[in-house]
């Protein structure tokens, strides 16, 4: 199928080429772009008053399947990302089995084929059955497909992390590393500070972060070895992550809407909805993110969605399973946060969200929108206002902070190897 679409607005971060244009698709690829094209027998997509851009490419997602299926399928994960412009999403190995051999890989991506929706890039385990005790073998994941390695928890046994990293930098495989010192943390339900002394509860400092993150981005300096830090949410923890890029010392890392959206006072307001993993910070770390979004420090925004059965999170604060879904107001919470306060442009918000998470995960061809560059790409209206309501979520996950909340930014189409896998309003209950 050829689609010509006419008069969006695109904007590649990677060329800066921007304007009103036309982009002719065939073939799975962008054939041509230009002004007033013309193509008999091309479908055409009507874009004027859009923006136009490389599909969204998420670093981090839980999709579930196999095991946890009650809290989202592969199936359910992919639609959901493509009605969030996500026309890839890396797939984190916390499953039952955990992927953590090339069949389980293979698995994952069978599966992935049969749905419409999203590209799955598997992220394999970084430890067998991920138990931090061996190094999985990383060369037979690779070959089976895993763009990555992680445990998708945190590492306690540096000995083993630094002989993982070690051996992923021999295989040419970043390692993605979760950072919070478990004697500290607890799995304490809130931040550490003014907020769980007023609930009277214990709270996870901001230092549990801290200190992993210093350990990890000095053991990729030593072992020379890509390393990605997931889920940075404190202000101290990206001073260490500027310092140590600055040393020339290869890694990068992300943050999520939460971090620079919300702060722990969110937890008085909506309880266990706004029990995250790490937790939600202080004001001042809000700030700390949006100046390491700014200054390039954070290199990518992920959506860390994470489903959780309503029962699980209908429980008492202390006693409620962490995590939000995220793959479909990652885009428009970014906007809202970002784009519409004036704090960072549209082009490099847009940069963490494609090209920059594209390279974190080596994937060619991904995160950039140009002539012979595959067919991914979405469209999107930066302006519209929605209210949040997940029971109209195509994730099987309904837990979120942002329910009931008015963002900016609504995805109308969404592209993969140039065919539409979602298009709004496309069936009863769309966004």
């Amino acid at each position: 199928m050829k689609y010509l679409i006419r008069q969006g607005r695109l904007v590649d971060p990677v060329s800066g080429i921007g304007g009103v244009m036309d982009i002719l698709l065939d073939d799975g690829r962008v054939a041509v772009i230009g002004s007033n094209l013309f193509s008999p027998g091309a479908q055409v997509i009507n874009a004027k008053g859009y923006v136009v851009c490389a599909g969204l490419v998420d670093l981090h997602a839980h999709l579930m399947e196999p095991g946890f299926e009650y809290r989202e399928t592969v199936a359910s994960g992919v639609r959901s990302g493509a009605a969030g412009g996500y026309t890839s999403v890396a797939c984190m190995p916390d499953t039952q089995p955990p992927i953590d051999v090339p069949g389980g890989v293979a698995y994952l991506k069978e599966l992935s084929v049969k749905t419409p929706g999203s590209r799955v890039i598997p992220i394999a385990a970084l430890s067998r059955e991920r138990l931090g005790q061996e190094v999985c073998d990383y060369g037979a994941l690779k070959s089976a497909g895993a763009a990555a390695v992680s445990d998708a928890k945190p590492i306690a046994n540096a000995n083993l992390l630094r002989d993982a990293m070690i051996l992923a930098c021999r295989q040419g495989l970043t390692v993605l590393s979760y950072c919070e010192e478990a004697e500290l943390s607890q799995n304490f339900a809130v931040n550490e500070g003014r907020v769980s002394r007023q609930l009277r509860i214990p709270g996870r400092p901001a230092i549990a972060e801290e200190l992993q993150v210093m350990r990890d981005v000095m053991l990729a300096e030593e072992t020379g070895c890509a390393v990605h830090i997931c889920r940075v949410s404190t202000a101290r923890s990206v001073a260490i992550i500027r310092r140590y890029k600055r040393k020339g010392v290869a890694v990068t890392c992300e943050t999520c809407p939460q971090y620079f959206t919300f702060t722990e006072d969110e937890v008085l307001q909506q309880g266990a909805a706004a029990r995250l993993e790490p937790p939600l910070r202080t004001p001042a770390d809000v700030e700390g993110i949006i100046e390491g979004l700014k200054d390039g420090t954070i290199d990518a925004i992920a959506s860390d969605h994470t489903p959780c059965g309503d029962w699980e999170k209908d429980q008492p604060l202390t006693q409620a399973l962490p995590g939000m879904v995220g793959l479909e107001t990652t885009l428009a919470a970014s906007l809202t946060a970002l784009y519409h306060t004036k704090k960072m442009s549209l082009s490099d918000i847009l940069r963490t969200l494609t090209i920059n998470p594209a390279c974190i995960l080596r994937l060619p061809g991904s995160g950039r929108l140009a002539v012979g560059c595959d067919a991914d790409l979405v469209i999107f209206d930066p302006d519209q206002e929605w209210v949040v309501d997940p029971e109209r979520f195509y994730s099987l996950g309904r837990n979120t902070p942002f329910r009931g909340k008015r963002l900016r930014g609504k995805v109308k189409y969404t592209l993969v190897g140039g065919e539409i896998v979602y298009q709004e309003g496309e069936k009863e209950g769309t966004l």
